[in-house]
């Protein structure tokens, strides 16, 4: 008995005395803290008593806590009053500049994609090109908040930006005039006899646009309409919720994606509710190097349950959640909260959605001249063609030899006729949504 006295005091000392070493422990930490925060003020102070030119003290401090959250991750960022209601706007579906989605890159700015029928696309900015100099100025030193403010400006003003591409070897000089970019996040058409759906950003209004455009297209088709070419191409990303409720759209069940925090009680799974709007007809969803965030989430979630083939070249690879908290009157706080998740776990941060099929972007020419020369004409001796209106029966025992068809002349209808003769993507995604149809056809015989 006394042995077990003893052994419990023991066990109550030990407890005691973790519980008062937690506190000194945190005590410490707090005190490192405050010590941190002391050398910071005195910095301040003696930047602003001492430096070659005054300074204004609330730049300063934006200065300070954009340098912060910088050397977190790209994506975190302080948004001022005027740019945390400029980014509203965005996400309604209009805004001011260039049209083109960015990041930071070993410190430049680095074009995720630009966006469709905007000013840097028409001038020829492309998805991956790295901003070097903005008006001659170069960009190393600007943050990318710095960076973007730089970028916007009044209505039809010019900006030269020069542009570091991987394809060349020399910068390239781009003039582009600003304009108000008015997003339009859904365009559709036909393309023979499957539905196009191209989706430049997730705004607000984009999963009731899609469905829009699945009712649309099924109208003119009807029974005809073979399946849906889904085009993420360059897209640069946007709202989380728009992401699910386009993926949701076209699953009848199960796990959309998952956030995950620091912190075990973090993870959040957005899951599909029943109801396909496509009724199951076959989808190849087109992704490449300009498809990020919520683009990347509906293409991992669809290619994760199956739903759709993914066809192009590996995605963007933003797989991170920012959270836009406001700060009153001070503007808000853009912080990386936690990791996107596809369906099957796969982390979309810096690795990106891997196609199903890998299709780079290319130019088909024609090689006429060259199957020329494989042709009966071009041998040497060959036998002339028979009098023209001569009709000789064949011999007994030979089948008569087919005649190859005239080439088809492009409809209304045809791929070649509504866009798709000069994308090598669209068309293959084409091919393959007929041959899957055909497929389907043949198996229900």
């Amino acid at each position: 008995m006394r042995e077990t006295w003893m052994r419990g005091a023991c066990a109550c000392v030990i407890v005691a005395t973790a519980w008062v070493a937690w506190p000194a422990a945190a005590q410490t930490a707090n005190t490192e803290t405050y010590r941190q925060l002391e050398l910071f003020g005195d910095v301040f102070e003696r930047v602003r008593a001492e430096y070659v030119e005054k300074v204004d003290d609330a730049q300063l401090i934006e200065a300070a806590i954009n340098g912060m959250l910088a050397a977190l991750d790209p994506h975190s960022s302080y948004l001022n009053a005027k740019n945390f209601t400029e980014m509203q706007v965005q996400t309604r579906g209009s805004f001011g500049g260039l049209g083109i989605e960015v990041t930071m890159e070993n410190g430049l700015v680095k074009v995720i994609s630009p966006i469709d029928d905007t000013p840097a696309f028409r001038a020829g900015v492309m998805a991956g090109d790295v901003i070097t100099h903005l008006d001659a100025e170069p960009v190393l030193g600007m943050t990318l908040t710095e960076a973007v403010e730089r970028m916007r400006g009044p209505v039809n003003s010019t900006i030269e930006l020069t542009v570091r591409r991987a394809a060349t070897t020399d910068p390239l000089k781009i003039a582009i005039t600003r304009a108000v970019i008015k997003l339009r996040s859904v365009r559709h058409r036909l393309e023979s006899n499957a539905g196009y759906i191209r989706i430049n950003s997730f705004s607000e209004q984009t999963s009731g646009d899609v469905e829009s455009a699945v009712a649309a297209i099924e109208r003119q088709l009807g029974n005809d309409l073979e399946g849906f070419v889904l085009d993420l191409r360059n897209n640069p990303g946007g709202l989380l919720d728009q992401a699910v409720q386009v993926s949701d759209l076209f699953l009848d069940r199960g796990e959309i994606v998952s956030t995950r925090g620091r912190r075990p009680e973090t993870v959040t799974r957005y899951n599909a509710k029943k109801g396909d709007v496509a009724d199951g007809r076959p989808i190849i969803v087109l992704i490449n190097g300009g498809s990020a965030s919520a683009a990347e989430i509906v293409a991992g979630a669809l290619q994760d349950h199956k739903r759709a083939l993914v066809l192009g070249t590996t995605s963007f690879g933003k797989g991170s959640v920012q959270t836009v908290t406001p700060l009153g009157e001070n503007g808000a706080l853009r912080l990386t909260t936690s990791r996107y998740y596809t369906p099957s776990g796969r982390s979309i941060q810096a690795t990106g959605i891997e196609p199903d099929i890998a299709v780079a972007q290319a130019r088909v020419e024609a090689v006429e001249a060259a199957e020329a020369e494989r042709r009966e004409a071009a041998l040497r001796n060959h036998l002339e063609g028979g009098p023209e209106g001569a009709e000789a029966a064949p011999d007994a025992g030979e089948a008569p030899v087919a005649q190859p068809a005239a080439p088809e002349e492009p409809t209304e209808e045809s791929p070649l006729a509504s866009g798709a003769a000069d994308d090598y993507q669209l068309r293959r995604a084409l091919d393959l949504l007929h041959g899957l149809s055909l497929f389907a056809a043949h198996a229900v015989e």
